[in-house]
């Protein structure tokens, strides 16, 4: 391990409220333990990014009420057929969907797909995970 680095960092006090929170129901007492794990996680989530190919998911979660959005995100999966091995739908309420899009390809255009798919109305989040540069 490298030499440790000490730095300050100012956040709101609802977000150092929710922490504490967070801390005492998984037993973490230390706040500095806190910020390396969020910090690896970070950069873990976004490593990728600067990969040339990546494989993993596309979490989405959307309202399939919103006028089009089941179309639009059919449309977007047969435009990226290089790019989605398989999806998943799972219908979470009345109103909610969820949908895994398994990936492999290049990264630029995996960003994009990404981006697509955060433009389209009705689509409430979307997290990609990727698991693995190839």
């Amino acid at each position: 391990m490298s030499k440790p680095k000490k730095f300050g960092v100012y956040i709101p006090e609802d977000l150092a409220d929710d922490l504490e929170k967070c801390m005492r129901v998984t037993g973490i007492r230390s706040r500095s333990a806190v910020i390396r794990e969020a910090l690896r996680l970070f950069v873990a989530e976004h490593a990728w990014e600067a990969a040339g190919r990546a494989a993993g998911i596309i979490g989405v979660l959307y309202n399939h009420t919103a006028k089009g959005v089941d179309e639009e995100l059919t449309e977007i999966q047969h435009h990226y057929l290089d790019e989605i091995v398989a999806t998943v739908h799972v219908h979470l309420s009345e109103e909610e969907c969820m949908l895994a899009i398994i990936v492999r390809g290049e990264v630029p255009k995996l960003k994009e797909l990404v981006h697509r798919i955060e433009s389209i109305k009705g689509v409430m989040l979307v997290r990609p995970m990727i698991l693995e540069k190839v």
